[in-house]
């Protein structure tokens, strides 16, 4: 069957000439973005129900943006005023040029690395010292606290934010011939919204081991899948598959 309507169960892109543009534009297909998840912030009580006193922290962990919006949101709920000694280790390049929305980069210890966060793990183990702080969301990979406690340092993760399923009650009637995923998160708020959804003729598209084995679980067919050595991006794995059906 051919396609002609995908819907990408994320923000729409803010940049001009997005990968998103470029395949709408050669395909002729309508795609539309709605998160299906959101974060929302924690309030400053629910983080010191968690024993977390900003002062006794001397470097602070970010994963992501959100980590990074969220830390300086409750730093002025506390009324804390971050020290410029206070040393940053970011995740990838990303977090930490989001970071200047908040700091002086250019007077700030800050610590970059790569991509993934096992690509920060040597950067933190130099500095055994600090008292690191890792503000996260209420869902963190596994995989995370145990790197940092493979390497004994003094850390602590505080819940500074949530991911929450977002209403899609309106969309119960709309009709797409792809769906996209890029989380487990994302499969658990399809099936939350709509609890008797029937795949039928709708092809599913997943990012990610992890989106792959919930889609699987949820019992869903899987007929786009990315990232493979062919299909590195998402907008790559749609491209084959659309020029394969709209022939």
């Amino acid at each position: 069957m051919k396609v002609k309507t995908i819907l990408v169960s994320q923000p729409e892109p803010k940049v001009e000439n997005s990968p998103y543009s470029r395949l709408i534009e050669k395909e002729k297909v309508k795609v539309d973005f709605r998160p299906f998840i959101h974060v929302e912030g924690v309030e400053a009580k629910s983080v010191r129900q968690q024993k977390i006193d900003l002062h006794n922290f001397t470097a602070i962990i970010l994963t992501s943006r959100n980590s990074v919006d969220h830390f300086f949101r409750i730093a002025e709920e506390m009324r804390f005023k971050v020290p410029d000694t206070m040393k940053y280790f970011c995740q990838s390049e990303a977090v930490a040029y989001y970071l200047q929305k908040y700091v002086v980069y250019r007077k700030r210890k800050i610590y970059v690395g790569k991509r993934t966060f096992n690509e920060l793990i040597p950067l933190i183990k130099k500095y055994k010292d600090e008292k690191f702080l890792l503000p996260s969301s209420d869902a963190l990979k596994a995989s995370v606290p145990q790197a940092l406690d493979e390497i004994n340092v003094d850390w602590k993760r505080g819940v500074f934010y949530k991911t929450v399923i977002s209403d899609l009650s309106d969309l119960r009637n709309v009709y797409y011939d792809i769906l996209v995923f890029f989380s487990p998160s994302g499969i658990e708020s399809l099936l939350k919204n709509f609890p008797d959804f029937e795949q039928k003729n709708t092809r599913i598209a997943v990012f990610g081991n992890s989106t792959v084995n919930a889609a699987t679980e949820a019992g869903l067919r899987i007929d786009i899948q990315a990232p493979t050595p062919e299909t590195p991006s998402m907008t790559m794995a749609l491209q084959k598959y659309i020029t394969s059906v709209n022939k």
